[in-house]
């Protein structure tokens, strides 16, 4: 990477890491420039705006997010072992990530962004319905395969699945419940054995 490539990656870093324990609001470009001994128009100069920035931190870690869980769940074979596989990779996510210490940035930044109209919310909701496309799409080829019932919903599946997480992040990290993890498992096998196929 060039310097400026270099640089870039550093800020957006730091930011992500801020983000996911303080959110969007918590963040701005002077502290960012306070934490990195940067000057503000030095760091302003990567981004143009904190629209901008907050738009690129979104990308980044969706970024993060595909190479981490969705790449390696591709390598499994199609239908539900390829499930099983994004479904521990999520996990492992959610509860071993340095670079969030305040969790999963796309759930800290629903609850900030659901009601605030504007190009930032915009672009999270979108992120977010691709990744519910790819839920869904794979819950189609685990049917396909013969793997789930034929009258599956798919985009039932991908509701549920989608808040097995949101629920688990509510239970360890509000609720400090020592017990979120094992129910999120428990859940999704319930998840499994409901869709499963009968053969």
């Amino acid at each position: 990477m060039s310097k400026g490539q270099q640089t870039r990656a550093v800020i957006l870093s730091e930011a992500l890491r801020a983000a996911s324990v303080e959110g969007f609001q918590g963040i701005s470009i002077g502290m960012l420039a306070d934490r990195l001994k940067m000057s503000k128009s030095g760091l302003f100069a990567h981004f143009g705006s904190k629209e901008e920035l907050e738009k690129a931190l979104l990308d980044e870690s969706a970024k993060r997010f595909m190479a981490r869980v969705w790449e390696p769940a591709r390598q499994a074979p199609r239908g539900r072992p390829r499930i099983e596989a994004m479904f521990h990779g999520w996990l492992d996510w959610s509860l071993h990530n340095d670079d969030l210490p305040g969790g999963c940035l796309f759930v800290t930044l629903a609850a900030e962004y659901d009601d605030r109209p504007g190009p930032v919310r915009d672009h999270l909701a979108e992120l977010q319905t691709r990744w519910q496309g790819m839920m869904i799409r794979s819950a189609q080829i685990a049917i396909q395969e013969g793997h789930f019932r034929a009258d599956l919903d798919p985009k039932q599946f991908a509701y549920e699945l989608q808040g097995i997480f949101l629920t688990l992040n509510y239970y360890r990290r509000l609720l400090r419940d020592g017990s979120a993890v094992r129910r999120a498992e428990l859940a999704f096998t319930g998840l499994l054995t409901r869709s499963a196929a009968t053969h």
